[in-house]
């Protein structure tokens, strides 16, 4: 036997043999590609949309035909590394179930019944159903709701929907993600910035999952570098499995933790108190608060069950490194107190110095591209978002979604939302409590939805309108990173399949069919229209107030970006993008250090550090102003408490699951067949649950059935399974009914800073079946 060594890097290189499972234009039967004849074949540079990290790499096309994707050196961010996630995406292209033409619904919502209609009757349907809306709300734009998921394309999805059209009602992932982070990074620092975990020479994770549910280059370089790592979790995960302590840690109880180490390191002084000197404001009432409350490692190991002189221990170690790091992590919102958990482990960050400095939070230089200008118009009737409304913050560009269903489903709303545009976004398993989603779906009296694939909030819809996938089209140009800042292009590599179109083509029929019909409804009940109408005349009234949705797409996106690139950067970097797929600044000089290394940019140059003083607010008015904590508190509210026979159901994902955007990809299914529920191996023998034994686990609101995964890598009341599975969509032929959908049993609460669902607060019993 021949031993081939290769290392982490080099596998993710994904030099795997692609078996593409598809029903391509060509073929209608399963078939494979073989990847050996490379003559006329050519690679043509893309950006991965597989998952968040958008990785570059190249793609082989032979024939017209993608045969192998391949990772790109020239990407700071992704540093040819593609996971096996981004060589899947190849089966994104040849899925036999995806969408491949204009749908109308037939039957009733939800049944799956459609029928085959051309573009242009897809979009008079459309048309005929939004004028009489918005006509019966008096010009009320905002009876329009449209939403967004991640990704390339969402600002000019925003710009059509809000900025065109005159919805205040748009949604994204934000708050069924991590909002929390975000917002208590914003509030006490003042920016948001990224973690160097690979330059931090002591890492603490607190349950983020970063070796098993998103592999990213910098999770890979932790592992070359001299650095302790200490990872809080209530389950053994990948990562915890790779820490160098791992502290198994009752659910929600993070804060209390990160409270204590707060208390020792100003109880022994152990802060950077230069760093306190200079850049803290109302360090004394934190510290005033902090004392006062007695938050001592003893009292951490009441909430946390993690001994308090762990806790003393691993807090002396993290002020005393050099780099020290806790990682705010790219997650759900858990429980109640997330928003104070995350303004907690900012400051922890805050008082080591690890901001704005090698190791620790880093803001850089990003790289700014000039906006597109249209025009937008204005209109007097446009009501303005609800979903906020009692939500100290929330963001204000992607809304609180369970707030908003909330209140469109109790009719609590200030007026009726009666249309919705869905693109990217899996409404019908991304939000916790699935029957209160479809009871607001069937509200509608039109919900349009663009994906590329049949999933079960397609099924919900009137409309579908296939988009083509991330590599059958060519994406606006992308500025990336602050450490090592970049550009970046997803170019076309393949002309759309079947009758699937752009996002900017779909929108561009929308534009040009709805136009008129609502500048119309607007001239019916606007004054300031009817004003300008009789001053400038109906046409220049239209041309110049900017009613003319279809504004943006006079020009296609490859010309837009021919356009924007070399009026801003030259000819040189735009040639860059269409060879490379990216440029920056040292492209023609980065160095290949070998084993699969490159250094992008010299050391000297990385944006470590930029000239700027970021002040660090440790108590913030507003939120006592309304009724909220100042400073991070703990509530005895917050102690983990589960009730005799119930289990805390936590989930997560695996590294092959984005969400449910992945689940029918058969060469994902691969290497993860199905989900289980983790459950505690002592738990198990006393209910007589074996490995795989169908369990029924029940929740206050619904029931699922799921194999059942015995194991002691996590606590005993404690239950866990992966996000991503259980469709409910019979057309997603290889995930339909396989395994349970965690959404279908977690309760709906939301926190009130932020108003983001809260994953982890549903006890459920179980029942071997």
């Amino acid at each position: 036997m021949k031993i081939i060594e290769t290392s982490r890097r080099k596998f993710l290189q994904g030099s795997i043999s692609l078996c593409v499972y598809a029903t391509s234009s060509l073929a209608n039967s399963c078939i494979t590609i073989k990847t050996t004849a490379k003559r006329d074949a050519e690679d043509i540079p893309y950006l991965c949309n597989m998952c968040r990290n958008k990785c570059a790499g190249f793609a082989r096309v032979e024939n017209s035909t993608i045969t192998k994707l391949n990772p790109n050196q020239y990407f700071p961010k992704s540093r040819n590394m593609l996971c096996p996630k981004g060589n899947a995406g190849i089966q994104a292209v040849y899925d036999k179930d995806r969408l491949k033409y204009p749908l109308i619904r037939i039957g009733e919502r939800g049944s799956g019944r459609f029928k085959r209609v051309t573009w242009d009757e897809a979009n008079e349907y459309i048309k005929d159903k939004l004028v009489k809306i918005i006509d019966e709300q008096k010009d009320n734009r905002s009876s329009l709701a449209y939403c967004n998921g991640e990704g390339f394309n969402k600002d000019e999805y925003i710009k059509f929907f809000g900025g065109k059209i005159g919805s205040a009602n748009f949604l994204d992932e934000g708050s069924i993600c991590l909002n929390t982070k975000l917002g208590a990074t914003q509030l006490t620092i003042g920016d948001v910035g990224e973690m160097d975990v690979a330059g931090s020479d002591y890492l603490i994770i607190s349950g983020a999952n970063r070796y098993e549910s998103l592999i990213t280059p910098d999770s890979v370089d932790m592992l070359h570098t001299k650095q302790k790592l200490v990872v809080l979790d209530p389950r053994c995960t990948m990562t915890a499995i790779k820490a160098d302590e791992f502290l198994p840690i009752n659910p929600g109880t993070d804060l209390a933790f990160c409270l204590s180490m707060v208390y020792i390191a100003i109880k022994e002084k152990l802060y950077n108190a230069k760093y306190v000197k200079e850049q803290f404001d109302d360090f004394d009432k934190l510290q005033q608060h902090i004392l006062s409350h007695k938050y001592t490692a003893k009292w951490a190991e009441s909430k946390t069950h993690i001994p308090a002189e762990k806790i003393e221990q691993v807090t002396r170690e993290f002020f005393s490194a050099k780099n020290p790091l806790y990682y705010l992590g790219r997650r759900s919102v858990w429980s109640q107190n997330d928003f104070q958990f995350r303004r907690a482990m900012v400051l922890i960050n805050a008082l080591a110095g690890s901001v704005n400095r090698k190791g620790g939070i880093i803001f850089g230089k990003p790289i700014k591209l000039n906006q597109e200008e249209i025009v937008e118009p204005l209109y007097n009737a446009a009501e303005g978002r609800f979903d906020l409304d009692g939500i100290i913050y929330g963001s204000s560009k992607g809304g609180s979604w369970l707030n908003f269903r909330d209140k469109v489903i109790s009719k609590t709303a200030p007026y009726p939302v009666n249309a919705m545009f869905i693109r990217k976004h899996n409404l019908m398993q991304n939000m916790p409590n699935i029957a209160k989603t479809r009871k607001m779906l069937e509200m509608m009296d039109l919900v349009v939805v663009l994906d590329t694939m049949p999933s079960d909030t397609a099924m919900m819809a009137d409309v579908i309108l296939p988009e083509c996938t991330y590599l059958e089209r060519e994406d606006m140009v992308v500025s990336f990173n602050r450490l090592e800042p970049s550009l970046a292009l997803r170019n076309e590599v393949i002309k759309p399949l079947y009758e699937s179109k752009t996002m900017q083509d779909i929108l561009k029929g929308l534009g040009k069919k709805l136009s008129v019909p609502l500048f119309e409804v607007s001239a019916k009940y606007d004054e300031d229209l009817q004003d300008s109408i009789a001053e400038l005349g109906k046409v220049k009234a239209f041309e110049e107030g900017g009613y003319d949705l279809a504004e943006l797409y006079k020009h296609s996106v490859a010309r837009r970006n021919k356009n924007l690139i070399i009026k801003q950067f030259g000819e040189a970097v735009y040639n860059s993008l269409k060879t490379k797929g990216v440029w920056h600044p040292f492209i023609e000089k980065q160095k290949d250090l070998g084993n699969n290394l490159y250094e992008y940019y010299p050391e000297e140059k990385r944006y470590y550090s930029v000239d700027k003083k970021y002040r660090v607010k440790c108590y913030i008015e507003k939120l006592a102003k309304n009724g909220s904590d100042a400073l991070p508190t703990w509530h005895d509210s917050y102690d983990f408490k589960v009730a005799k026979e119930s289990f805390r159901m936590i989930t997560g994902r695996y590294v092959t699951s984005t969400q449910t955007a992945s689940t029918n990809n058969v060469m994902l299914r691969d290497i993860e067949a199905t989900n289980h529920i983790w459950i505690n191996d002592s738990v198990a023998k006393k209910l007589d649950i074996k490995e795989g034994d169908s369990v029924a686990v029940s929740s206050p609101i619904s029931r699922v059935v799921i194999k059942a995964y015995p194991t002691n890598k996590i606590a005993p009341d404690v239950v866990w399974f992966a996000h991503g599975f259980g469709m409910d969509s019979e057309e997603l032929t290889s995930a339909f009914g396989n395994g349970a959908c965690d959404n279908q049993i977690i309760e709906d609460s939301f926190e009130k800073v932020y108003g983001c669902a809260t994953m982890h607060h549903t006890d459920v019993q179980i029942r071997k079946l």
